[in-house]
């Protein structure tokens, strides 16, 4: 069961990456708003990271929550504030993913 709290903490993560890219964008008080979002996604992705790590073990817990939350961070970038998605980006993208799978797969 942790390691679907686990991956949902991943997730909020990348939603904290997101409302601090919007933010970056936005003006006025819509700002604001978005600089919300990233405390209220920040603090869920913590809660859930700490509540994963009370049986997982913590160095394992913490690349693979990091690991979630970079790819898909990346992957935002690319969708929706077009990053450039070259050759060399997506390779290292799809090695990382491999990394965290062969986390997941020799963790006990």
């Amino acid at each position: 069961m942790n390691w679907v709290v686990l991956i949902i903490a991943g997730l909020f993560e990348v939603g904290f990456a997101f409302c601090l890219g919007k933010a970056k964008e936005a003006t006025g008080t819509a700002t604001y708003w978005w600089f919300g979002g990233f405390l209220i996604f920040l603090t869920i992705s913590m809660l859930l990271l700490i509540k994963a790590t009370q049986t997982l073990p913590i160095g394992t817990a913490y690349a693979i929550w990091t690991g979630i939350g970079a790819v898909g961070t990346v992957l935002i970038g690319i969708l929706v504030f077009k990053d450039p998605a070259n050759f060399w980006r997506i390779f290292f993208i799809i090695t990382l993913i491999g990394s965290i799978i062969g986390l997941k797969a020799v963790s006990h």
